[in-house]
C-alpha cells in the first residue's frame, strides 16, 4: 500500500482545490519544491503532482515548478495534467518523471494512450476522474456519456501500468475515500488502481490496510496532509505494521 502525497500545481504554487473549483483553490506552499522536499523528508515514497493549469489548456503549463520539484527530490514522482500528445509524455519521462498520467486524452484519444503505454512499458497510467459515476475531462470541466468501469475496461490488455481513480464530489471535502466504488473498479480490472479524493484521516489509511483493500496499490492524500488532520509518521508507520502483519 503506497500513500501517495499530492502536489497540486496552480500558477506555480502549491494549492488544494474544492471537487475541482480552479475558484475555490487555498494555497498551502509558494515553493512546491520545497513542500515535495518536506514531504520526501518525512518518509513517503513517491509523489503525485497534477498540473492543474496544464488540465484545462491541454498543455504543460507548470513545467518550472515540475523541474525545480525533480531536482530537490530523489523518490519517483506521477504526473498528471496536460498529457495529450506523445512529445508531452517523452518531454516529462526525459526530464525524470517516473510516469505520466494520461486523463482527458484517455476517453478523446485512446489510440494514443494505447501507443504510449506500448512504447513506454510501465510508464503510463490512466487517471479516471468520476462524478455520480460519469467520467470527467477537461480539468473536471464536462462530464462524459462513459462511466469509469467502462474506460477502464478500454485499457485492459493496453499495458497500462496504473489507474488512478478520483470521486470528484469526495475530493478536497475531507469525507473519507470512496472505498467501495474503488474496489468495485479493482475488481473488474486486472490494472492496479490507486484510490483518490476525500482522505481525511488516519481512520481511511486504517481502513485501506484492510485485506479487501490489498487488491489497490495505494491511496493519494491532499488537504488531510496540509492541514494537519493526517500525520505523516502516524499514516506511514500504520502502513508499514500492517504490511509486516498481512505478509
Amino acid at each position: 500500500m503506497i500513500l501517495f502525497p499530492a502536489i497540486d500545481l496552480k500558477e506555480g504554487h502549491c494549492v488544494r482545490l474544492v471537487q475541482g473549483d480552479m475558484d475555490q483553490a487555498t494555497v498551502f506552499n509558494d515553493h512546491p519544491a520545497d513542500q515535495a522536499a518536506s514531504f520526501e523528508a518525512q518518509g513517503f515514497e513517491w509523489l503525485h503532482i497534477v498540473d492543474l493549469d496544464g488540465a484545462f489548456a491541454g498543455k504543460p503549463v507548470n513545467a518550472e515548478a515540475v523541474r525545480a520539484i525533480v531536482s530537490r527530490t530523489q523518490i519517483p514522482i506521477q504526473l498528471g495534467g496536460g498529457i495529450r500528445n506523445m512529445r508531452t509524455v517523452e518531454g516529462w519521462l526525459e526530464a525524470g518523471i517516473r510516469r505520466v498520467i494520461i486523463g482527458t486524452a484517455a476517453v478523446k484519444d485512446p489510440a494514443f494512450v494505447r501507443e504510449a503505454a506500448r512504447q513506454f512499458p510501465g510508464r503510463v497510467a490512466v487517471g479516471i476522474d468520476a462524478r455520480n459515476g460519469r467520467v470527467a475531462v477537461d480539468g473536471w470541466a464536462q462530464l462524459s456519456e462513459m462511466s469509469a468501469e467502462e474506460l477502464g475496461l478500454r485499457f485492459q490488455d493496453a499495458g497500462v501500468a496504473a489507474i488512478i481513480y478520483t470521486d470528484i464530489a469526495r475530493d478536497g471535502l475531507l469525507k473519507g475515500l470512496n472505498i467501495e466504488s474503488t474496489l468495485a473498479l479493482a475488481q473488474r480490472l486486472t490494472i492496479p488502481v490507486i484510490a483518490s479524493g476525500g482522505l481525511a484521516s488516519i481512520d481511511d489509511i486504517a481502513r485501506l490496510c484492510e485485506p479487501d483493500c490489498a487488491v489497490l496499490e495505494g491511496a493519494i492524500s491532499g488537504r488531510a496532509l496540509y492541514d494537519g488532520r493526517l500525520d505523516p509518521e502516524a499514516a506511514l508507520a500504520l502502513i508499514k505494521s500492517r504490511t509486516a502483519a498481512h505478509a
